[in-house]
Order: structure tokens, then sequence, then C-alpha cells
């Protein structure tokens, strides 16, 4: 892939925010041969970019490759490191997926579910943008953190 190619923009604003940070964090984490060390933080995150075009490029039905699953885990981790750098508490993501790319994804934060999601189709896991991708992670840590909230005693065990 070139840096021609690559959906996202050097100047993006959305590559300043603490999420694509901790989303980059995350991807290099798992990067475990060092690959994305010399990438810049845009070629990082183009995979979590899924334009109309590119979804079209994929088949409907396919089970998702071990990158694709990696980017899934990269997601709700960096979710869980949000929301334990907001309350002190750690989260923990739990990802359960058949080979066919459906199951669900869960947080928790001590014995407290923060976040359940059903997912389907993962060989197409992708947002329209990286400012749709944050939107959805802001969301998701925006509800998350109100039920922690709401349940402190729950949350702290």
């Amino acid at each position: 892939m070139s840096e021609a190619a690559l959906a996202i923009s050097e100047s993006d604003p959305v590559l300043e925010t603490e999420f694509a940070k901790e989303m980059v964090r995350q991807m290099r984490a798992i990067d475990t041969y060092g690959t994305y060390d010399d990438w810049p933080v845009e070629k990082i995150l183009e995979p979590f970019v899924l334009t109309k075009e590119k979804k079209r490029e994929i088949p409907v039905v396919g089970d998702p490759d071990e990158i694709t699953l990696s980017r899934v885990k990269a997601f709700y981790n960096a979710i869980s490191a949000m929301i334990e750098k907001e309350c002190g508490l750690m989260a923990v993501p739990m990802i359960n997926l058949t080979h066919e790319g459906f199951g669900r994804a869960i947080i928790t934060v001590g014995k407290l579910v923060v976040m359940d999601r059903t997912l389907r189709d993962v060989h197409r896991f992708g947002f329209p943008s990286l400012s749709k991708m944050k939107d959805e992670g802001d969301k998701l840590l925006s509800v998350a953190l109100e039920i922690v909230g709401k349940y402190p005693e729950v949350a702290g065990m």
C-alpha cells in the first residue's frame, strides 16, 4: 500500500485525540515483529477505515483472518484502557468469536458488565471513517462510565 493510497490524511484532527492515540498503542502492542514501529499513525489506523468501495470488495460471507481478529481485539482493548484511565478501575475485555465471525464482545469492571456487544460479520469489521470509529468508541466509553458511576460498589469488587 502506497502512502498516496491512504484514506486517512496526516492532518486529520482525529489523529490527535486520546482515542486514536490509544488505538495506535494497542495496534503496536499486538505487533510482535515491530512492523508498525516505522509506520506513520495514519497507516497503522488505515485498516479500520472501510469505505463503501472497500466493503464491496469483501465477500458477504467469509471467515475472519487473524489480522482482522487482532484489529477487533485492539478496538475493544482501547476502549477498556480508556475506561481504566477515566475511572481508575481495571476494565477487562472478553471477546468470543466463532470461526465464521459471529460472537460477542464484553467489557467488565470488577463484577460489573459495562459493555456488551453482539458481533456479526467480523471479516468486514471497520468504520466508514476515522471520525466514525472515534464516535463509536466515545459512545461505548461514555455508556460504560455511566454504568460504573451508577453501580460503583459492584465495579469496585
